[in-house]
């Protein structure tokens, strides 16, 4: 049995020490957009793009990335999903998901910083406790959550898996 606590004291000083959020952040809404699939060395993978809608992933940006992922081996292997999220003006993630261990999604996230990289690099991930997603990119991984629960629950063929690659998330993140 747990001890009763009451959480009130922990949740301010929490509010005012260490929430993980700026205070100068406001959220702004962004947009997912699908794009054509892509095949790896070892994967098919559904392309979202994910940018404020005013502000979308530039087409040199979007190519730069298709052209990193044929020209770099992938550990990803079998079905998946990428995100490629314009943050900020400049900044860019390239997360390629796949799914593994039966009802598991694993990633590979990579990135570029502007004018400072021409190429996108592996993110450096060091410390025991990651980032995974932010906030924006939960919206297309619950609609490939949702989508890779209707495979499992198919015959899991080709026919379904060619459904499977149809169905795709664009709107609101």
């Amino acid at each position: 049995m747990h001890p009763t606590i009451d959480p009130s004291a922990r949740l301010a000083d929490i509010l005012r020490n260490d929430l993980g959020v700026k205070e100068s952040y406001r959220h702004t809404p962004k947009w997912v957009t699908p794009g054509d699939p892509i095949e790896t060395n070892g994967a098919i993978l559904k392309w979202y793009l994910l940018a404020p809608q005013d502000e979308p992933v530039p087409e040199e940006i979007d190519r730069l990335a298709h052209a990193y992922l044929a020209q770099h081996p992938l550990e990803a292997k079998g079905l998946g999903f990428v995100i490629l999220h314009r943050c900020g003006s400049d900044f860019y993630f390239l997360i390629v998901n796949t799914w593994r261990g039966n009802n598991e999604v694993w990633e590979t996230v990579t990135y570029k910083d502007g004018a400072a990289m021409a190429d996108f690099a592996l993110f450096p991930r060091d410390g025991m406790h990651k980032p995974t997603f932010c906030v924006w990119e939960l919206a297309p991984v619950w609609h490939e959550k949702e989508a890779w629960e209707r495979f499992l629950s198919s015959a899991r063929d080709e026919t379904t898996a060619q459904v499977w690659m149809r169905d795709l998330y664009a709107g609101a993140a």
